[in-house]
């Protein structure tokens, strides 16, 4: 049984050589092997030089684990940290854990992922993507190169994750033109010309592996398939396993009859469609989330009024515009 992080580990993911400060904010990723989420943490530390008086404790699982990233947040708690801004992995099992913050008056927010919105009362905000608008994104961009519609698989990241079951409703919703119910909404069935094959959603946990070979699989077993749809960049963050999955039907992605989608627009990403090894990409600014999440903190803890949720905007890429849509 993987040992859990202890209070006691957790100061050593203070940034080296900054010194005491009068505040101390937790950011907590899903996980702490993910590019992504780096991106995040980078920001966090970017804040703590411009803000004299706050510290950046990045901690999480060191790769995704529900129990273990809710057991962090217990261990900061206890800790007693000034302010705890976390993405939840698991949003249910994560509201349980934050009464405690509330009980104990520290300050929480959201990132990246958001609690269900009947336990929203547990943070502050939600600083990141209207994720919902993501899956929405992917969708158009499947629609564009497929206007009459066809047979497609979605793969996402954890079943309890609230952001990425918002963008499949968002993708679901978009593709059938119509509302297709509670996140992740219901599998489509030939509404608005599409159907989810057999297999599909596709869980990956955000691993990255399993993503890259149900990906394989999936496309080895369904030769006609019209489009491949990831809510998260774990399809496509090993770089050579990825391409070597997909390169064997770029010819059928040159020709239009195979589109793939993926969320995100990492640095490999990019790479890989401008190479033509993708469709798509629908990105997302993790940087501006956990620099923006030091400054909010801040504001919450000294009592000043913050907006709800704050947005941090999207960059929409395609094989004709790689080279310059982000930051757009």
């Amino acid at each position: 049984m993987k040992k859990l992080m202890t209070t006691a580990i957790l100061a050593a993911f203070v940034a080296p050589g900054m010194a005491a400060a009068d505040y101390t904010f937790a950011l907590v990723p899903k996980a702490m092997n993910n590019p992504f989420f780096d991106l995040a943490r980078d920001g966090c530390y970017k804040a703590q030089e411009e803000l004299a008086d706050v510290t950046c404790e990045y901690i999480g699982p060191g790769e995704h684990t529900e129990m273990e990233q809710v057991q962090i947040v217990q261990d900061l708690i206890s800790k007693g940290v000034d302010g705890i801004a976390v993405a939840p992995s698991n949003a249910p099992a994560m509201a349980k854990a934050l009464q405690a913050a509330a009980d104990a008056g520290i300050p929480v927010m959201t990132w990246d992922s958001d609690l269900l919105p009947e336990d929203a009362g547990l943070r502050t905000t939600y600083v990141g993507t209207y994720n919902y608008d993501i899956g929405v994104n992917l969708a158009k961009l499947v629609m564009a190169r497929h206007p009459d519609g066809g047979t497609i698989c979605l793969q996402t990241g954890g079943a309890a994750a609230a952001n990425h079951n918002e963008r499949l409703k968002g993708a679901r919703d978009t593709l059938s033109g119509m509302d297709t119910g509670e996140p992740p909404g219901t599998a489509l069935a030939g509404e608005g010309g599409w159907t989810e094959i057999s297999g599909c959603p596709l869980i990956t946990n955000d691993d990255g592996n399993v993503a890259v070979q149900g990906m394989t699989d999936i496309l080895a077993a369904n030769p006609d398939l019209t489009a491949f749809l990831s809510t998260g960049a774990f399809t496509q963050w090993f770089d050579n396993a990825y391409r070597q999955a997909i390169e064997p039907y770029k010819a059928k992605m040159d020709a239009g009859e195979l589109t793939v989608v993926v969320a995100d627009t990492l640095p490999m990403q990019m790479d890989q469609l401008k190479d033509g090894l993708a469709n798509g990409n629908v990105g997302q600014r993790p940087f501006e989330m956990g620099y923006k999440a030091m400054f909010i903190l801040k504001d919450i803890k000294e009592g000043k009024s913050v907006e709800d949720p704050i947005y941090t905007g999207l960059d929409v890429c395609n094989n004709d515009n790689a080279d310059s849509c982000l930051g757009q």
